[in-house]
């Protein structure tokens, strides 16, 4: 019953997520020192893609980056600060989802403990029954070796006096 709607607010937030990414990227370069923290980052983020291009093609990595102007710069931090607030909240929908499957599973594995747990206890008490019931044919059945049937289940004979039946009891 609650899944739907776990499903639907995780879908509403990531679509709720992306116009404030926007509005992030767009308001990222106003606030002067913001604006340095991410100048910095893109510097830095251009420095490594740059970097980690040329060892993928073969070149030398030793040769100097020009870094990005200011503008470009700007761009580009907003445009990574946009990805990564989405992805982050992407990723926290996921991690979400996968504990309350996790929490789930481990409920529907508690109750096929208890389950197995009880099916366990009945075994057992009908293994006690049974041993019980085997005690007692064995004695019905030394009884009957002594004594005979017609002692065990008291059956009357009809040519036996009251002195036998007294004789008996």
């Amino acid at each position: 019953m609650i899944l739907p709607f776990v499903k639907l607010g995780t879908l509403a937030l990531k679509t709720f997520c992306k116009p404030i990414a926007r509005r992030l990227k767009k308001d990222a370069g106003l606030h002067p020192k913001f604006r340095q923290c991410i100048i910095n980052v893109a510097q830095a983020n251009h420095r490594f893609s740059t970097n980690v291009q040329r060892r993928i093609y073969g070149r030398a990595t030793d040769a100097a980056i020009r870094p990005l102007n200011e503008e470009k710069a700007v761009q580009a931090a907003a445009d990574l600060l946009g990805e990564l607030f989405v992805f982050t909240v992407a990723g926290a929908a996921v991690i979400f989802e996968v504990q309350r499957s996790s929490r789930s599973e481990a409920r529907k594995e508690e109750l096929r403990r208890q389950e197995l747990e009880a099916m366990k206890q009945r075994d057992d008490d009908i293994a006690r029954e049974i041993e019980i019931l085997k005690q007692k044919v064995e004695e019905l059945e030394q009884l009957s070796k002594g004594r005979g049937v017609t002692s065990i289940f008291h059956f009357r004979h009809p040519h036996t006096s009251e002195a036998e039946k007294a004789k008996h009891t």
